[in-house]
């Protein structure tokens, strides 16, 4: 029987997957602290965790769990057609040397805020940020509207939109909204980029993707699915691509190997 494990913070995301869950007659725990109990402690090749970055990572190294996301150079490395902007992997000490606006973000983390900075001057100090902290550096651009896709095995499994001009597309009865034609679009989109082997993915992956203002649909970045927000998505197919991320390691398939990032 699948297990979904989840950390101690209440979020409609994680309440939503708890249902999802429930439904399909998962076993699910929330989990108060770190330390799994010795009833979790378990041999079964089912379990499937959601939950903050640094939570999933110790839960997951007790239960030998191998946590599938792309690498840092991941989006810089993409087919430009697909990117449609300048992205470039750099070290923090680098991007502070930047003369020019840039969107920039940590590359593993959230370890400082992700956005436009006039220059690098503007990014956090070296006294509170290691030099060699993986950088991601964007140009600039503007996003007419953004979609959220979980991905298995190279399969768009749901979609929703989550942004329009950078703000929430939830309407005032929590309903996330689009028209049609951008959802067709950004279906589109996903399909293309999917179809696409020169566009290396794992088997579960959470994609988002929008419309560049003058240019069109472009990949914003891959997030892994157990720490992502779910939006409208349906948690229950959801449920499938938290599996395919979490995989036992004497089951990893050696392909899958270089899925496995070591953040911490």
């Amino acid at each position: 029987m699948p297990i979904l494990l989840l950390s101690s913070r209440y979020t409609p995301d994680s309440q939503a997957l708890w249902r999802a869950a429930l439904d399909a007659g998962w076993l699910v725990e929330r989990l108060h602290g770190h330390r799994v109990p010795d009833q979790w402690m378990t041999e079964s090749d089912e379990i499937a965790l959601y939950g903050e970055g640094l939570f999933v990572s110790i839960v997951a190294q007790q239960l030998d769990i191998a946590l599938l996301e792309t690498p840092s150079d991941w989006l810089p490395n993409l087919p430009v057609e697909y990117r449609l902007r300048d992205v470039r992997l750099m070290t923090l000490k680098e991007a502070r040397t930047l003369q020019e606006p840039a969107f920039i973000k940590p590359a593993n983390d959230k370890s400082f805020d992700a956005a436009i900075y006039a220059s690098g001057a503007e990014l956090p100090s070296a006294q509170y940020f290691d030099d060699a902290t993986s950088t991601l550096v964007s140009e600039v651009v503007e996003w007419e509207v953004e979609f959220r896709g979980f991905i298995g095995r190279r399969n768009l499994v749901t979609t929703a939109p989550y942004l329009r001009d950078g703000e929430l597309l939830k309407d005032a009865n929590g309903e996330w909204i689009t028209t049609a034609p951008e959802q067709d679009e950004a279906s589109e989109f996903f399909e293309r980029v999917l179809a696409d082997k020169r566009v290396p993915l794992p088997p579960g992956i959470v994609l988002d993707v929008g419309k560049i203002q003058g240019r069109g649909w472009a990949v914003i970045e891959a997030n892994p699915a157990w720490g992502s927000g779910i939006y409208g998505n349906d948690p229950a197919q959801v449920l499938g691509v938290l599996q395919r991320a979490c995989v036992k390691n004497g089951l990893l398939p050696l392909e899958f190997e270089q899925w496995v990032i070591q953040r911490w």
